[in-house]
């Protein structure tokens, strides 16, 4: 017979016994619910896109923006209009005088008559700061005399003032011929405008293919993921690869030792500096700027440092796109010691920068020695020494 008196209270003791297991202690209910006046539980929180994440750093370490270079400097890349209207241009002197630089380089003067005409404008309304390279006009590629024709088309826009030729990056990539084939950037037609930059003793600066992980797959192991999600059109399946634009560049550097060639954007070999060393050591008439691509040495100090030491003889400073506010960030890198600063644009590089405290001596040839020796016509007496 059961004893119901008993039953009731062992049914109250483990009712009892549940409730209290199930009651949180003080610091689980606060976890739950949140400190009181504090943020909501994290299922509540609104969503947070790539994106949008920008983390403020709380690092405090010593250092300052360099907004002016240390030495007057020559931007080797440069895309500008001559013929813009004269209170921008005026305003851009002032901005160039703010920063210390001294002459610009434009890579897009074009050929014929446009460029003489850049040239002219440049020179009567600000004599010596600028100066101008030519571009190729390929829209003759299948004449059986192309070469012969398009170097004979530099040799006048040299006679007309240009003191360089630059090379868009759409030769190997995108311009055909007749035939629908893919002109290769060592394709033998062109010879003779290298051999002809070359006899003139102006140099080339070629912009060929962009970052290889604009060829790899758009996954989350892919650095510049953020770069392709924002700039759609920048990602690139091939054919041809990566290595295969860029070893044609190589080659066509090989095949004509006694012109001087600049290769863009380090060659979008900064993030492989050993590579890119052992390029510069076999193929003696290369040399690299520095446009778009500060945040690669930029985020390796000690082994850059040691680059641009040791090859501070091919390295040439340059911006790109004109951004006067930007530069700081390439002053900063080159000149200062200072550690984890910001980079000017995110989907470039989500990571900080590192100042390489270059030496004055490797500074001034970065800066101007470099592009004086090179590039003629630049007024040398806007320079120390």
């Amino acid at each position: 017979m059961i004893d119901k008196r008993r039953f009731g209270i062992e049914r109250c003791l483990l009712a009892a016994t549940c409730a209290l297991l199930l009651v949180p202690t003080t610091g689980d209910a606060q976890t739950r619910r949140g400190p009181p006046g504090g943020p909501p539980p994290p299922d509540t929180l609104p969503d947070l896109t790539v994106e949008a994440y920008e983390p403020r750093s709380t690092l405090v370490v010593p250092g300052e923006e360099v907004v002016r270079a240390r030495f007057p400097f020559v931007d080797v890349h440069l895309h500008i209009n001559a013929g813009m209207e004269p209170e921008r241009l005026d305003q851009m002197v002032a901005d160039m005088d703010a920063i210390n630089l001294s002459v610009g380089v434009n890579l897009s003067g074009g050929t014929g008559e446009r460029l003489a005409d850049q040239v002219r404008i440049f020179n009567e309304r600000y004599p010596g700061r600028f100066v101008v390279f030519a571009n190729v006009d390929f829209s003759d590629i299948d004449d059986p005399e192309f070469g012969a024709i398009a170097a004979e088309r530099l040799r006048i826009d040299v006679e007309n003032g240009a003191v360089g030729l630059k090379i868009f990056k759409s030769l190997g990539m995108w311009i055909t011929d007749a035939s629908g084939e893919r002109v290769r950037t060592d394709d033998a037609r062109l010879a003779p405008i290298w051999d002809m930059a070359g006899e003139l003793g102006i140099p080339v600066l070629i912009h060929t293919a962009d970052p290889a992980e604009f060829w790899a797959p758009m996954d989350e192991t892919n650095e510049r993921w953020l770069e392709l999600k924002l700039r759609q059109r920048r990602k690139q399946e091939g054919p041809p690869s990566w290595e295969e634009l860029i070893g044609e560049q190589h080659q066509m550097f090989r095949n004509h030792p006694n012109t001087t060639f600049i290769a863009a954007h380090m060659g979008w070999l900064g993030n492989d500096l050993g590579r890119l060393g052992q390029l510069l050591d076999e193929i003696p008439n290369m040399n690299v700027g520095l446009g778009a691509v500060i945040y690669e040495p930029g985020r390796q100090p000690k082994f850059a440092r040691e680059f641009f030491t040791e090859y501070q003889d091919r390295v040439f400073m340059g911006k790109d796109s004109w951004a006067p506010d930007e530069y700081p960030t390439y002053f900063r890198v080159l000149e200062s010691g200072d550690e984890y600063f910001p980079y000017y644009r995110k989907y470039h590089a989500f990571w900080r920068m590192y100042g390489l405290d270059l030496a004055d001596e490797v500074l001034r040839k970065v800066y101007y020695e470099n592009a004086l020796r090179v590039i003629p016509g630049i007024d040398a007496s806007r320079f120390p020494g």
